[in-house]
């Protein structure tokens, strides 16, 4: 069992009717897929061809930031409102699915990149299936 899961099924308040397992999963898939883009961002910084990763790179970015914040959001069980995490979960969902277009077009080129579109697929389709039991 993940941490994600241990914490959700020991937090004093409870899921709210929320599929505990799509949770726990789309929680670490969002972690997950924020650290693979930051580190992706990096790894195009640290390529000679850099400028014409610039693009890869602000999506790479943006992507992070968005995973991180649906993670952390997606993690706090106190108070929640179902309106504000399907739109995070929409947006999320959006942005994985750019970023993971975009890595897709350099991976022929650099390993970096296909392995974020994979983690980025991976989180799009997590979040995808957390949305549904909403």
């Amino acid at each position: 069992m993940s941490h994600a899961a241990d914490m959700i099924r020991t937090h004093p308040q409870s899921a709210s009717g929320l599929d505990v397992d799509a949770l726990a999963a789309a929680i670490e898939a969002c972690f997950d897929c924020a650290q693979t883009c930051t580190a992706c961002a990096d790894a195009c910084l640290g390529e000679d061809m850099v400028a014409e990763l610039r693009h890869c790179v602000r999506t790479d970015l943006d992507c992070a930031a968005v995973c991180l914040a649906t993670g952390q959001v997606l993690s706090r069980r106190t108070g929640h409102a179902t309106e504000v995490l399907r739109g995070l979960l929409e947006t999320c969902i959006a942005l994985c699915r750019a970023c993971g277009d975009e890595c897709r077009e350099h991976a022929s080129m650099h390993e970096h990149c296909r392995v974020c579109a994979d983690a980025c697929d991976r989180c799009a389709t997590a979040c995808e299936a957390l949305l549904a039991t909403l």
